[in-house]
C-alpha cells in the first residue's frame, strides 16, 4: 500500500469527502488520501425530521464508497497518533501515512458517558435521542405512544457544551409539540426544555420569534441546567445547576417522555494529541476554556495555528461559530483555495467570516432560516425577513437540501 500521499485527509463525512472533491475539480492531479473507517455514510440533519415521523431513516444512510472521490484513495482506518513534527499519521491498525499537507476533518464526539444511565436506556422507557441513526426512529415512536396515552409531562434538554446543530434540541422539541397539539393532548400535557445554555438562541432577531414559539406550545424553559444522569424505569431526570447564592445543586425531575441531546467534544484522539489546544491559556491571543481539546486553527484561514501544513474544518475545530454542516459548506472552499495557494508558494487569501446557518423547524412546514456570522450579525441568503416562520424554508430543509447534499456538497459542486 501506498504510505506516501501529497494530502491526507482525516475524516469521511461532510467536512472530508467535500474538501477532496474540490480538491480534485481544481487539480485532478492531486494524490489524496481519505482515511475514514466507517462503511456508511449519513445525513445526519434529517435525523429531526425522522424523529417526527416524517422522513425514512434507511434515506440518511449510503455506501461510504459511493461518496468517495473517484480519483482519491480510501484508507479504511482510523487515525490515532499525529506527529506533525516529522509530517506522520499512525492509524490504528498500525500503519503510518506521511503527508506534504494534511486535512483534519474528524466530526465531533458523542460523550454519552458523562449522563449517567443514558447507554442502558436509550430507546426504551420513553428515553430517545435523534443525535444517532440507531435511536432516532424511536423518538417518533414514543412520540407516538405518548399521544396513545393522553399525552403527559415531555422533556428536551441541550448540554452545556457545543453540539452538532445547535438548534437540534429544539426543532424536536417544536415539531413535537405542534404533533401533541395536532393530537389534541398538548393542552393536557407539560413540556419543558432543560438547557445548560443561558438564552434560547445567540441572535435576537431570531430569537425574539423563537420566545414566541415557545409561548404558542406553552413550553416551560429551564436555563443553566445541565442534564447529568437519568433513570428510564424510574422515569426521573437530574439536572445540575446554581442556586440563587451561586452553589453547585442538584434536581430531580420526573418524566414521561424526554428526548437526550449528548455532550458533545472533539474526539479523543484529538484531545490527545499536538493539534489539540492543550490548555485554556494556550495560543497567542489566549483561550476561553471551553476550547480546551479541540484543533487549534486560525478562524478565517482554517491553518493550524502552529503547523503550517496542516488545516482543518468543521465540527471537531476551535473555530467559535455554530457547528453546522452549513458551515462546512462556507469553510471547505476556504480552505482548499489557502491549501492550494500555500502549495503554490503564493500568499493565502481566502477567509472564513464565521458564517453558520441553523434551519430552525418551528411546526410542521414551519420553519425559520437562521443565517449569521461569528458577530451573530444576521447573513441572510433569501431577499425576505427570514425571521418569519415559512412553508417555503420548511419544503428547503424537507426536499432541497437532502437532494443538494448528496448530489452538489459531496461532489464539491456547491
Amino acid at each position: 500500500m501506498q504510505k506516501h500521499f501529497p494530502i491526507v485527509i482525516i475524516g469521511g463525512g461532510n467536512a472530508g469527502i467535500s474538501a477532496a472533491a474540490q480538491l480534485l475539480l481544481k487539480d485532478n492531479s492531486l494524490n489524496i488520501a481519505i482515511v475514514e473507517p466507517s462503511e456508511k455514510h449519513y445525513y445526519q440533519p434529517a435525523w429531526t425530521l425522522v424523529g417526527g415521523g416524517v422522513f425514512n431513516i434507511k434515506d440518511t444512510e449510503h455506501q461510504q464508497i459511493d461518496q468517495i472521490p473517484e480519483k482519491a484513495t480510501w484508507i479504511r482506518d482510523s487515525a490515532s497518533i499525529f506527529r506533525p513534527e516529522s509530517n506522520e499519521v499512525e492509524c490504528a491498525s498500525g500503519l503510518v501515512l506521511t503527508y506534504d499537507y494534511l486535512i483534519v476533518a474528524p466530526g465531533i464526539q458523542l460523550d454519552w458517558h458523562k449522563i449517567k444511565g443514558a447507554k442502558e436506556t436509550l430507546g426504551k422507557n420513553g428515553v430517545c435521542t435523534n443525535y444517532q441513526f440507531d435511536q432516532a426512529p424511536y423518538t417518533w415512536k414514543f412520540a407516538q405512544e405518548f399521544v396513545a396515552k393522553g399525552g403527559g409531562k415531555a422533556i428536551f434538554t441541550s448540554p452545556n457544551t457545543p453540539v452538532k446543530c445547535g438548534g437540534a434540541p429544539q426543532k424536536i422539541m417544536y415539531l413535537l409539540s405542534d404533533y401533541f397539539r395536532k393530537k389534541k393532548v398538548l393542552k393536557q400535557s407539560k413540556v419543558h426544555f432543560y438547557s445548560g445554555g443561558s438564552i434560547i438562541f445567540g441572535v435576537k432577531k431570531y430569537a425574539d420569534t423563537l420566545n414566541r414559539v415557545l409561548k404558542r406550545y406553552d413550553i416551560q424553559t429551564h436555563f443553566l441546567h445541565n442534564c447529568i444522569a437519568v433513570d428510564g424505569e424510574r422515569k426521573l431526570a437530574w439536572f445540575e445547576t446554581r442556586s440563587a447564592s451561586g452553589e453547585l445543586k442538584v434536581i430531580e425531575e420526573s418524566f414521561d417522555f424526554i428526548h437526550l441531546t449528548p455532550p458533545q467534544s472533539a474526539p479523543d484522539f484529538i484531545k490527545n494529541s499536538p493539534l489539540a489546544i492543550p490548555d485554556p491559556a494556550a495560543g497567542p491571543e489566549g483561550h476561553s476554556p471551553q476550547f480546551l481539546g479541540w484543533i487549534d486553527v486560525d478562524k478565517h484561514t482554517l491553518q493550524h495555528s502552529h503547523y503550517s501544513n496542516i488545516f482543518a474544518c468543521g465540527d471537531a475545530t476551535n473555530t467559535p461559530n455554530a457547528k453546522t454542516g452549513a458551515a462546512v459548506r462556507k469553510q471547505v472552499p476556504v480552505m482548499v483555495s489557502n491549501i492550494l495557494s500555500l502549495m503554490k508558494g503564493q500568499p493565502m487569501s481566502a477567509s472564513y467570516n464565521g458564517y453558520g446557518s441553523c434551519p430552525l423547524i418551528t411546526g410542521y412546514g414551519k420553519l425559520v432560516l437562521a443565517e449569521f456570522d461569528y458577530t451573530n450579525t444576521p447573513t441572510e441568503t433569501f431577499p425576505i425577513d427570514q425571521s418569519k416562520e415559512r412553508w417555503s424554508m420548511y419544503m428547503l430543509k424537507r426536499w432541497v437540501l437532502p437532494w443538494m447534499y448528496w448530489h452538489k456538497i459531496l461532489k464539491g459542486k456547491a
